[in-house]
């Protein structure tokens, strides 16, 4: 049985949605990484970065979220796997995207206004980063206008990828009242019963 290490609080919500989405038998293996869970010689054969999540399927072992969502929806996924080579390539870009150009100003933002302890946060960083934030998503809506789904006409690997970054921006207080597309989208994504499902993991 795949096993993916982290829990539904961590960037491993993003490997848990997608199992709930394919509907691949998997045991999510609690791992605290603040309890320095992901720093025992145990978790450091699987995942030698020392971060969540991580994936074990048989002798193969993987780390980075969006890698792993790759290779599960490649899989076992076929429903959410592009069905030619250039929707493969979008596929791609949109998972570097997301993680090169989108995670950085939206986890910033998260961390200096709602993760750290008061007297460790910095407004003036969180507002920039918020501000940083416009550019990719107005890439985004670009992408987005005139269409329910970055891909075909349904709901896919890229749509998973994508929202699983963005899905903390509205919790980081980032508007995305000026990107209605974006919000729209979002709004499908998160709404998926598999989404809800992985969050209660």
């Amino acid at each position: 049985m795949i096993k993916i290490y982290g829990g539904p609080r961590s960037r491993a919500i993003r490997c848990l949605w997608m199992a709930e989405e394919i509907g691949v038998p998997y045991e999510n293996v609690k791992t605290n990484f603040a309890k320095g869970e992901a720093r025992t010689p145990e978790f450091l054969r699987i995942n030698p970065n020392a971060h969540v999540p991580a994936l074990a399927d048989g002798e193969l072992h993987l780390f980075e979220s969006l890698a792993i969502n790759l290779y599960l929806a490649r899989r076992y996924g076929a429903a959410l796997w592009p069905k030619t080579v250039a929707d493969e390539g979008r596929v791609f870009q949109w998972s570097i995207w997301a993680m090169t150009e989108l995670e950085e100003p939206v986890v910033t933002t998260l961390v200096h206004r709602m993760f750290l302890p008061e007297a460790q946060r910095d407004a003036d960083r969180a507002d920039k980063a918020a501000e940083r934030a416009r550019k990719p998503l107005g890439v985004l809506e670009g992408a987005l206008v005139g269409r329910e789904w970055l891909l075909g006409d349904g709901f896919g690997v890229a749509d998973l990828n994508v929202a699983s970054v963005l899905w903390w921006a509205p919790m980081a207080g980032i508007d995305l009242a000026p990107t209605p597309a974006v919000q729209a989208w979002l709004a499908r994504c998160t709404a998926r019963p598999a989404f809800a499902r992985a969050q209660a993991a």
